[in-house]
């Protein structure tokens, strides 16, 4: 009588002598055959005497051609183990488990799940498999989607990082309402000092109490117009605990199917503050004592205040908007030239010696400071004007017996002909401007030549001529 077969964790059938009573051969052909979709009857030493094939895509892949064949070698390299290791455990009687094995077949590997029994008293044995390509792309298939939404999750636990960093460091204070029960769900720590409130004190409360007593029920009308439009208009309500004014703007959106409100608060009282600070700067800049002039990169004057109306002796600041400012500063092509040239350069200029022309034809000596300042339409440059007075340069003495005043000049008169007294004093007026020009220019011949309008040449020839190449350091 046939042994029973011991399978692990699994019951068999209790009196097996009995039950199901003897089968005929073909009928237990078709039962082993129908219980998986390959069935091999195999010899002790692991040879396919036969095969039942019930999944036709198995029969495409070779299956029904391995009559014959040694069953090792129809497998893979890493599932021969596999095989010997069942063909020896069902030779010994030990009890039979699953081992699943892959089949070298025509289009690819076949994964095959086997168990292993043995036939009665002989040494036949048969091999009953399933075919496991289904629950391997069932499985892939859920390898995938795991991995998907895990790089969903990564995704959405980085936004709402990078949503949580700003909304903590935003310096605008901004709460999340739930529009249905009108209780705060989120405050950013800019609300709760603008509320004087601890951390985390404003989560779950009303957000009406944010506002004072008697603007709450504004505060709830104003959120329920912001449900049912977009373009609501901020509104100015009074802050609780005295904290102010602010500007509210309420925005409705949705989560999880849930409306929500997101409202910014703007202190009023900044804005206003900000304002006021301007309007007392615009003041004190108009009441300076000294001249100021903010002027484009094309030195054209965009405003002015007082005193520099007062320098240029015009009556308002119309008639200088819009005006050149070298109009008015410095010797003409000269000085502002210089002055742009070291402001482009450095970025300021301090404490220049130049002078103002006045439209009536006055004119003071000046001391210029200026900066260099980046605006909305390009670079704009800022001066400040000291009025200084009249300064008598420093210069020299003339050597030899030259006049020095109008007086002297006509003393000579009967003692020297007209002609003799005017070559005189023609040479004494130029030496005298070349000796001022060295000296405004520290003894720079170049840029004294360039002040005086004549060649660096002339400049030496003339320097010769009156004994005054001594008064320089160098050819400069």
């Amino acid at each position: 009588m046939n042994k029973p077969i011991a399978l692990s964790r699994k019951a068999a059938f209790t009196s097996p002598d009995t039950m199901p009573g003897a089968l005929s051969a073909s009928v237990a052909a078709t039962l082993l055959a129908s219980v998986g979709d390959v069935a091999f009857i195999l010899s002790g030493k692991g040879d396919i005497l036969d095969i039942a094939v019930s999944h036709g895509d198995l029969v495409n892949h070779g299956f029904a051609d391995w009559v014959g064949s040694a069953w090792i070698d129809t497998v893979t390299g890493e599932s021969r183990a596999k095989i010997t290791e069942m063909l020896a455990a069902a030779a010994a009687g030990d009890p039979a488990r699953w081992r699943q094995v892959n089949h070298a077949a025509a289009g690819g590997d076949v994964p095959v799940r086997y168990l292993v029994i043995a036939l009665g008293e002989g040494e036949r044995l048969i091999a009953i498999g399933r075919d496991m390509r289904s629950a391997a792309a069932m499985q892939q298939r859920l390898l995938q989607t795991q991995q998907s939404l895990e790089r969903d999750y990564i995704r959405l636990r980085q936004a709402e990082t990078r949503y949580r960093l700003l909304f903590d460091m935003a310096s605008e204070p901004v709460l999340i309402v739930d529009a249905e029960t009108r209780r705060i769900r989120e405050a950013n720590p800019a609300a709760h000092d603008l509320l004087d409130a601890s951390e985390g004190s404003l989560i779950g409360n009303p957000v009406s109490t944010i506002v004072a007593t008697e603007q709450r029920d504004d505060l709830i009308a104003y959120l329920g117009a912001s449900e049912v439009a977009d373009d609501v208009r901020p509104v100015v309500l009074r802050l609780a605990n005295r904290r102010g004014e602010a500007r509210i703007s309420v925005r409705l959106f949705r989560q999880a199917r849930t409306p929500m409100l997101i409202l910014r608060v703007e202190p009023a009282e900044n804005t206003i503050a900000g304002h006021r600070f301007d309007a007392t700067l615009a003041e004190v800049v108009e009441r300076m004592p000294d001249a100021f002039v903010l002027v484009d990169r094309d030195m054209t004057v965009l405003t002015a205040n007082a005193a520099f109306l007062e320098l240029t002796e015009l009556p308002s600041i119309d008639r200088v908007v819009g005006g050149r400012l070298g109009t008015w500063l410095g010797r003409p092509g000269i000085d502002l030239e210089l002055i742009v040239g070291q402001l482009r350069e450095h970025g300021s200029v301090r404490n220049v010696a130049t002078i103002l022309r006045g439209a009536a034809g006055a004119q003071e000596e000046i001391e210029i400071s200026g900066v260099i300042a980046p605006s909305g339409q390009g670079d704009c440059y800022g001066f400040t004007i000291r009025n200084v007075g009249r300064r008598l340069r420093s210069v020299p003495a003339v050597g030899g017996d030259a006049p020095r005043s109008v007086s002297q000049l006509t003393e000579l008169v009967g003692r020297m002909s007209l002609k003799e007294i005017v070559r005189e004093s023609t040479d004494m007026i130029e030496r005298l401007c070349i000796e001022a020009a060295l000296v405004y220019t520290s003894d720079n011949r170049a840029s004294a030549a360039e002040i005086l309008g004549v060649s660096r040449q002339s400049l030496y020839s003339k320097l010769h001529r009156h004994g005054l190449g001594n008064l320089v350091s160098g050819d400069n």
